[in-house]
């Protein structure tokens, strides 16, 4: 068999040991996807080259033509990053995963490689900020319309779907509100209206919430996010069937939003560790969520982990846990939500999340920021609003910091 680390450029995600379908998921995260060159590294290696070299004219020739498979060029053909896909697919549970430069260029691929002028896209109202700018502002533009509705509201996505419909568009758990549809259910509304079904797993990842196995088509990852965990590296990544990824791949190969190989190096690291801190994040931000539920100066908590929140239940069904972001409404206004933040000495202040520290920032100024005042009321995205993504510091560390501000507002 010919090494895969000059090998198949393909991209599917063909089980690269005997044992690996039977493997836990635990395992996978660590072993799956590598094959050892003949250096017979431990290691994952990285490949950090442009291009691949041939024997013979002909041998490039067969490559070039797809007549052979093997490496052509690293826009589109890395070892490296073919570890990090086959490791993500794997743990996904799907056929194949095409790596892209970042999460938004995840979006954007896939909606180039599916969908085409005319076609429409529903979606829920509760989406990064970013993602509705990409849908409305730049695919509009193309004549791909887009539809919002509620994300728990079933009844709703059936009656925003037309027959131009193709694609069904959710983050679950959703940003920052913890909010959660049923995705066993949607996937069978958007099967009965011959449409797909996508899911944003940023938040959970495999770790905690397998989306393919309830039914959808279609998994997006911000490898940025938790699939680093420490906040070194910029990546995205879309996981599904081999047919629709094919597609995407052929996006990826032509328009270039691809990911460098130092890049899905870190990432394919951070898959080794990504059970046990989604694990601690998780139990983290539901200790927090509880006691900032307690704390006086607090209105409200939105964290699906927390028996007040409507769709705990539902939460607890699909997910294995409730992963590390949650949103605090305090009393007051924009002032007051940012004097909780101010008042912060170990927390970030940053819009980014997934990190091993600890992140906090105001959504309506930051990550909401560019979403119109009314597109903000719809999503839920107060002024008074707090998102806070729970690290792996000492938990009381972070009370502490927080209660700093947040007694401040009942002196």
């Amino acid at each position: 068999m010919q090494d895969d680390a000059f090998g198949d450029d393909s991209g599917k995600q063909a089980g690269n040991h005997p044992d690996e379908s039977q493997w836990a998921i635990d395992t996978l995260a660590i072993r799956a996807g590598q094959m050892r060159t003949h250096e017979q590294e431990h290691s994952e290696p990285i490949f950090p080259t442009s291009s691949f070299v041939y024997g013979s004219a002909a041998e490039a020739a067969r490559k070039f033509a797809g007549d052979e498979p093997g490496n052509i060029y690293s826009r589109f053909t890395n070892p490296t990053v073919r570890t990090f896909e086959r490791r993500l697919a794997a743990l996904e549970g799907g056929e194949r995963c095409v790596a892209t430069s970042s999460g938004m260029a995840a979006i954007l691929s896939t909606a180039l490689a599916l969908l085409q002028a005319g076609d429409e896209i529903v979606a829920s109202r509760s989406l990064f900020g970013s993602t509705v700018s990409l849908f409305d502002k730049y695919l509009g533009k193309f004549g791909i319309k887009t539809r919002y509705v509620e994300l728990s509201d079933l009844p709703a996505w059936e009656a925003a779907i037309t027959p131009a419909t193709r694609l069904l568009f959710a983050e679950t758990p959703s940003n920052p509100l913890s909010e959660v549809v049923d995705i066993q259910a949607l996937a069978e509304i958007a099967h009965r209206h011959d449409a797909w079904l996508a899911i944003d797993n940023c938040f959970l990842t495999p770790a905690l919430q397998r989306p393919l196995e309830l039914g959808a088509d279609l998994v997006i990852h911000s490898a940025t996010k938790y699939l680093d965990g420490q906040g070194r590296a910029i990546g995205g990544a879309v996981v599904g069937a081999d047919a629709l990824l094919e597609e995407v791949f052929g996006v990826v190969r032509t328009c270039g939003p691809c990911l460098s190989p130092f890049n899905a190096w870190i990432f394919s690291k951070g898959l080794e560790t990504l059970g046990l801190r989604m694990k601690a994040h998780s139990a983290a931000a539901l200790e927090l969520a509880q006691w900032l539920e307690a704390h006086p100066a607090v209105e409200r908590v939105h964290y699906s982990g927390l028996e007040s929140h409507a769709q705990h239940a539902l939460a607890r069904r699909q997910q294995r846990a409730f992963g590390a972001v949650l949103g605090l409404e305090v009393k007051g206004g924009r002032e007051a939500a940012w004097s909780v933040i101010d008042a912060t000495r170990l927390l970030s202040i940053t819009g980014n999340l997934g990190d091993a520290k600890t992140t906090i920032t105001h959504p309506a100024t930051t990550t909401h920021g560019r979403l119109s005042d009314d597109q903000k009321a719809i999503a839920g995205i107060s002024d008074n609003l707090i998102r806070i993504a729970v690290g792996l510091e000492d938990l009381e560390d972070i009370k502490t910091d927080l209660a700093r501000g947040l007694d401040a507002l009942t002196a």
